[in-house]
């Protein structure tokens, strides 16, 4: 049993019993920036990519026909990285987070982006490895969000050192053209120390589901790779393991790519990016915990899953015998991908709950987070979370804790009575106010059963997948104009006990709230993409 299962126990039990180093304080002043720096490194703007109104976030998440029949282009890179983690606009309100008396000052600004991320932090550097049939030389260059730009780090055809790099059973198409998506620790560790690794996974999902999503309404198809050779990709980028992990690797069906079998052989020759980012803090810490966690999740990076390997971990099914509530026909997720995640934001303690939340919306949500919990790729399409819902204020629907049944489309009763005042007192922040959300949704992973079948970088797939989900929820909430808000901040093990979990395995892990906010916001918005 490897070090991921201590972890994951950790994470579990941090509401109860603090994680090293429980004294810890961010140095605010002497943070890291949001993005790598590289200075000096030629860049190239991205061109502007009209996005079709017909591409709604219901073909998104469930898309009719053949999925990836089209290709991606320079156009539709550009697009689908300006939506989901370039910088889209600038956003204040007054709401409860705690980071308000800050957001005024320009140089803390808070620019919104497509994707979710936990602290607003976003740590998941995009590479693109460009081969010969791509628009520009072939090289590996970096995704500046702040410019939505293409900073070359390297020139020369590598697209064989990734593909080597994926080996064989790799999912996605033939292609030279990859986004590796890596993280660099300390953009997160230097506010949740230990606890970022559990963070910075989920970051990874809701940045692939907001890829997922967005190239299914258009007929592309992301699939991800999370089993690849990681010491050899992160030499490759010049990355430091101990300072940043290689995430994912997606393949992209690229329009005029022609294959050369000896021509990308030889193109695997060994060279590496000799640019280095450079650190804005002047003190930069290490944390035991994230340490291990990256030398276990690393250490079977080449062992992909057979085919079937995560059966044993997929979730339970419902109660058959649980009391049966049916939900009408989910609220269609007409919005175009792009729109939904435009006007995609945490609501921060705005909920009202004299407004309830309809029952189509409520099934709008659960049909999404069950859609989005399925990443693809080299991890097949087991399920592996189970989804739960705390009913405050639903329409039509009894107050309460149900099970959602993905088959019937249905709830199943695990509990009578108002969830709220649980909610409230086992929520450790004071920026939301749970009670007066329509109702909570909380996602659960048998973390353990998934560490057990494909060895401790399942950790990685078990919070993706999560993040995925929370990002599914997030975007299909602002097509059915509801308010969102996503939380880690809560006591785990309180969860299992009030569900009835003690002898399922299922790890509650996240939080995310759905519900109808207060009239007439005091806030500024504006757009800049």
């Amino acid at each position: 049993m490897g070090y991921a299962h201590e972890y994951a126990a950790a994470i579990m039990h941090r509401g109860r019993v603090p994680m090293d180093p429980a004294d810890y304080v961010p140095n605010w002043q002497d943070g890291p920036r949001k993005a790598k720096f590289y200075p000096g490194a030629d860049s190239f703007p991205l061109p502007d990519a009209p996005y079709p109104s017909d591409a709604t976030l219901d073909r998104g998440l469930c898309p009719e026909g053949a999925p990836g029949e089209r290709e991606f282009d320079l156009a539709t890179l550009s697009g689908m990285l300006r939506d989901s983690y370039g910088l889209t606009g600038r956003r204040l309100g007054v709401q409860a987070n705690t980071d308000l008396s800050a957001l005024p000052f320009y140089p803390l600004a808070n620019w919104s982006r497509g994707s979710a991320s936990g602290g607003g932090l976003y740590p998941v550097g995009v590479h693109w490895v460009s081969g010969p049939s791509g628009p520009v030389p072939p090289g590996v260059h970096y995704y500046s969000t702040r410019h939505h730009a293409m900073q070359r780090l390297l020139t020369g055809d590598v697209s064989g050192q990734v593909r080597a790099a994926l080996g064989e059973g790799a999912p996605g198409p033939a292609t030279d053209q990859y986004l590796v998506l890596s993280i660099k620790y300390w953009q997160n560790s230097f506010k949740y120390n230990s606890f970022s690794f559990h963070a910075v996974s989920m970051d990874l999902g809701a940045c692939v589901q907001t890829w997922r999503m967005w190239a299914a309404a258009r007929g592309l198809a992301v699939e991800p790779a999370l089993w690849f050779d990681e010491e050899r990709l992160a030499a490759l980028l010049g990355a430091d393991p101990r300072e940043e992990g290689v995430f994912a690797v997606v393949p992209l069906k690229w329009a005029g790519y022609k294959p050369c079998s000896d021509g990308e052989v030889a193109a695997a020759a060994p060279v590496s990016v000799r640019r280095k980012d450079v650190e804005r803090s002047r003190t930069v810490l290490t944390f035991d915990a994230l340490l291990r966690m990256q030398e276990a999740t690393s250490a079977g990076a080449t062992d992909r899953p057979a085919p079937g390997a995560l059966v044993p971990a997929a979730a339970h099914p419902v109660d058959p015998a649980a009391p049966e509530v049916e939900l009408p026909p989910a609220r269609p997720l007409e919005t175009d991908v792009r729109t939904a995640l435009r006007d995609r934001r945490s609501s921060f303690g705005r909920f009202e709950g004299q407004q309830p939340v309809t029952r189509p919306q409520l099934a709008a949500c659960l049909g999404a987070a069950v859609a989005g919990s399925r990443l693809g790729g080299d991890t097949g399409e087991v399920p592996l979370a189970k989804l739960y819902a705390f009913v405050n204020h639903v329409e039509g629907l009894d107050p309460g804790s149900y099970a959602y049944d993905p088959e019937r489309r249905s709830l199943r009763r695990v509990k009578e009575g108002r969830p709220g005042e649980f909610l409230q007192k086992n929520y450790f922040l004071a920026n939301y106010n749970l009670e007066q959300a329509g109702a909570v949704l909380v996602p659960t992973v048998r973390t353990t059963a998934v560490l057990d079948a494909v060895g401790d970088r399942g950790y990685r797939l078990v919070n993706a997948t999560i993040g995925a989900v929370a990002q599914s929820v997030y975007t299909a909430a602002s097509a059915v104009d509801l308010g969102c808000g996503v939380a880690l901040g809560f006591d785990n093990i309180s969860y299992i006990e009030e569900l009835g979990l003690e002898g399922t395995g299922e790890a509650p892990l996240l939080i995310m709230m759905i519900g109808n906010e207060r009239p007439a916001p005091a806030d500024f918005r504006y757009e800049i993409a």
